[in-house]
């Protein structure tokens, strides 16, 4: 298959080097110096190049804040027969546009990065793939991320926005306000410093990505739980309540469970 791939970024990369041994892969970046280091692929870095390799299956990389907008520029160069793809950690406005974009679509997101996860051994990470999508777009994804040995789950678009706001805006913002009262330690023990990698790791994403998931309209919600919580905790600390925290732990383990 010819497979287009929009943004030579990290989860860009990532693909073009999962994908090329088995596809005709060409990857497409408005900055020539990202291209650099692709390895396999063609490398295009003007609109007629993209028009001439008429790709069966195009996946958009770029970042998130820019997803639409790429679509937009490429969509009138592509065959009518391409299928577009997005792997958006975000999907707002997206059912919208794939609505009226013409083109057939499957819409997914592989639910880690290489700031985390070990690129080489995938089996405990996971994937999402949206259930309103093209029936052949995701026949194709669920066999390639099933060589990747990723447990795929499908949801509609909404669920998968509901589920993101939880399982990506809660730890992100609990790790950006555990960062935005960090200091110095000489002699920091283990727990903390298990508490920074991850901080650092979150930090060194890109910060469209960070705003769109925390913009999400459901993170709202969910940080107002993280305050009622803290607000209940703080309460008990203060009042020095064993018999309060108590129970609080135990809450918190049965969430665990």
């Amino acid at each position: 298959m010819k497979i287009l791939i929009l943004g030579a970024g990290k989860m860009g990369s990532f693909f073009c080097d999962v994908l090329s041994f088995k596809h005709e892969v060409a990857v497409f970046d408005v900055d020539a110096q990202r291209l650099r280091f692709t390895f396999n692929t063609q490398r295009l870095t003007t609109y007629e190049e993209v028009r001439e390799f008429a790709p069966e299956l195009m996946i958009n990389a770029v970042t998130v804040k820019y997803t639409i907008e790429a679509f937009n520029k490429v969509l009138p160069l592509l065959p009518d027969s391409c299928i577009i793809s997005d792997i958006a950690s975000v999907k707002t406005g997206l059912p919208e546009f794939y609505a009226s974009c013409g083109h057939p679509f499957v819409s997914t997101h592989p639910m880690f990065g290489p700031t985390f996860a070990s690129l080489s051994n995938l089996s405990s990470e996971n994937a999402i793939i949206i259930e309103e999508s093209d029936h052949l777009g995701k026949v194709f994804f669920k066999d390639l991320y099933n060589e990747l040995h990723l447990n795929i789950f499908e949801y509609t678009f909404k669920q998968h926005d509901e589920t993101i706001a939880f399982s990506l805006s809660i730890p992100f913002a609990s790790t950006l306000v555990f960062a935005s009262v960090m200091k110095h330690q000489d002699a920091p023990g283990t727990t903390f410093k298990r508490h920074m990698a991850i901080a650092h790791g979150l930090m060194s994403e890109d910060d469209y990505l960070l705003q769109e998931i925390l913009f999400n309209p459901h993170t709202t919600e969910q940080l107002q739980k993280i305050q009622n919580q803290l607000s209940k905790l703080q309460k008990i600390i203060a009042d020095r309540d064993s018999e309060a925290m108590k129970a609080f732990l135990e809450d918190v383990r049965k969430n665990l469970r």
